[in-house]
């Protein structure tokens, strides 16, 4: 998968449940909703569900208490999102004008990266760590 749609799926998760324990919280869900209806419309009453089910977890006392638990929500949501634009890369522009409404001050990442190697040269490129050498 491109680096780039999996920083915006990443970003997707996270904003998406932290949306779904604030006020806009029913335009979050319609807008991923309308999202899953173009590309997958037989799954999205079931993501509409699953929706309700997160902001549930997301509620209890227990949940408020446990960052772990957002976290673990925000990666299920990165990964199903991931999936859908793997799937359907041409929502990837319809998610982000979603996070713009939703979340407006919210970074989008960019990531761009080129290179040209000539002759024997090596090109080496990362969009984190890179580890050279023994360990």
């Amino acid at each position: 998968m491109d680096p780039e749609m999996a920083a915006l799926a990443g970003a997707a998760g996270s904003t998406l449940v932290t949306l779904l324990t604030t006020e806009a919280w029913q335009r979050a869900r319609d807008g991923v909703v309308a999202l899953w209806r173009r590309a997958q419309p037989e799954r999205a009453d079931a993501i509409s569900a699953e929706l309700d089910v997160t902001r549930d977890d997301l509620l209890t006392p227990q949940a408020a208490a446990d960052a772990g638990t957002r976290e673990e929500l925000a990666a299920e949501w990165q990964g199903r999102i991931r999936r859908l634009l793997a799937a359907h890369p041409e929502e990837t522009q319809t998610l982000r004008t979603l996070l713009d409404e939703l979340a407006p001050n919210a970074p989008t990442p960019s990531i761009t990266q080129h290179a040209t190697a000539s002759g024997h040269s090596r090109v080496y490129q990362a969009g984190r760590d890179q580890n050279f050498g023994p360990r």
